[in-house]
């Protein structure tokens, strides 16, 4: 893919999959059997810069273009655990994005910084237990008091949430102004009045996914991030990034389980030959290399016209959509290839299953992103993005 990655690019990528198969692979099966990631491993993913990539040198990054992001993400999902894949990039892509976009530069010394070096885990706190997707319809408050904000309301599905040293909340500063009267905070888990519930998850289960309550926390006016009342702008412009980084997860994901499962119809014989001979067989996966190719393709391409600060919401969307759909389709069709064994746990697929359904769920479902996509191909409706 000469066209997209350079010879830097893919020396990057061979020291991190190097470094994933050191000092990750031989502690995944603990964390996913336990639930638990051990904070360690932050600590090292901050010494090597891998929390930095994206961001400015000033605070300690390295201020890299996307497509080191893109490696980091494509490698992540290949050493088969989806909540330790997630826990990395929710804390460097989600909450970070935004300290890195809306923070003063007082709030990203104190948070910023320690993120980029590991010391601080963030999450980014959005979705409600009555609103989901509804990012508009939240109900959490934050309501001026002197020289504070007092926060109430209820965060669900959040990743890191638990093991989170700081909050990235949005919530409504004026509630009569509906989604114009949303506001963004960093929130210090030293605040207090803030409880966090662990959920139990079908899939990504080395990652921390959180309920989160806020009892009326006092949160410093300079915690503010951005502009009063711009909180609902900036989660659409970053929603472009999450979306696509999505995207970017399915096909990578979606490529590894294909060739595991090459890897295996290669060994496994039938009726005097091998799988990968069986033209049925061998018809399913041109169709699967197929669509992984075209997707990888169209998300390399958002990459770089995300790189180059075009605002891509639309073709990001289309992204998340499509990519975790064929991901699914896929993921499921392989553990079909290996047939009595895709459905034990000793071997990869079951949990590549499990973790991929998460797709066409987190950071927006299926559904909401087709109305979008509607709204924008049929409506013409334009998204534009937070005023600088």
């Amino acid at each position: 893919m000469s066209r997209y990655f350079t010879e830097e690019h893919e020396l990057f990528r061979k020291s991190f999959k190097d470094f994933l198969q050191k000092e990750v692979v031989p502690h995944i099966e603990k964390w996913e059997n336990e639930g638990t990631i051990e904070r360690f491993i932050w600590e090292k993913f901050g010494e090597m810069g891998y929390f930095g990539l994206y961001q400015p040198e000033k605070f300690g990054g390295m201020d890299l273009d996307l497509f080191y992001t893109t490696i980091f993400l494509e490698e992540l999902q290949k050493i088969n655990s989806g909540g330790f894949a997630a826990a990395m990039w929710a804390h460097a892509y989600l909450a970070m994005t935004h300290l890195k976009a809306e923070a003063s530069d007082d709030l990203k010394e104190k948070y910023l910084s320690p993120a980029i070096e590991g010391s601080k885990i963030g999450c980014l706190c959005i979705s409600e237990p009555f609103g989901g997707s509804d990012v508009a319809g939240m109900k959490t408050t934050a309501i001026k008091d002197g020289d504070h904000y007092i926060l109430n309301g209820s965060k669900t599905f959040i990743t890191n949430g638990v093991y989170a040293d700081f909050y990235v909340v949005a919530a409504k500063t004026d509630p009569e102004k509906g989604n114009k009267g949303m506001s963004i905070f960093l929130v210090d888990k030293e605040f207090g009045g803030i409880s966090a519930n662990k959920l139990n998850k079908l899939g990504w289960r080395a990652s921390d996914t959180a309920e989160l309550a806020f009892d009326n926390v006092k949160v410093p006016a300079a915690y503010l991030m951005g502009e009063e009342g711009k909180g609902f702008n900036y989660i659409m412009q970053h929603f472009a990034l999450e979306r696509l980084i999505m995207g970017v997860n399915a096909h990578a994901r979606a490529e590894y389980a294909l060739e595991y499962a090459l890897g295996y119809m290669k060994e496994r014989e039938a009726f005097g030959k091998s799988l990968d001979k069986f033209q049925a067989l061998r018809h399913s996966v041109a169709e699967m290399a197929s669509e992984i190719e075209m997707v990888k393709e169209f998300n390399y391409s958002i990459v770089q016209r995300l790189n180059d600060g075009e605002y891509v919401v639309k073709e990001a969307s289309m992204s998340k959509l499509l990519a975790t759909k064929i991901a699914d389709e896929v993921i499921y069709k392989c553990l079909q290839l290996l047939g009595g064994y895709g459905y034990m746990e000793d071997y990869p697929m079951a949990r590549m299953f499990r973790d991929s359904r998460l797709g066409p769920i987190g950071g927006g479902t299926s559904e909401i992103l087709k109305e979008i996509i509607a709204k924008m191909v049929i409506d013409k409706k334009e998204y534009k993005p937070a005023a600088k």
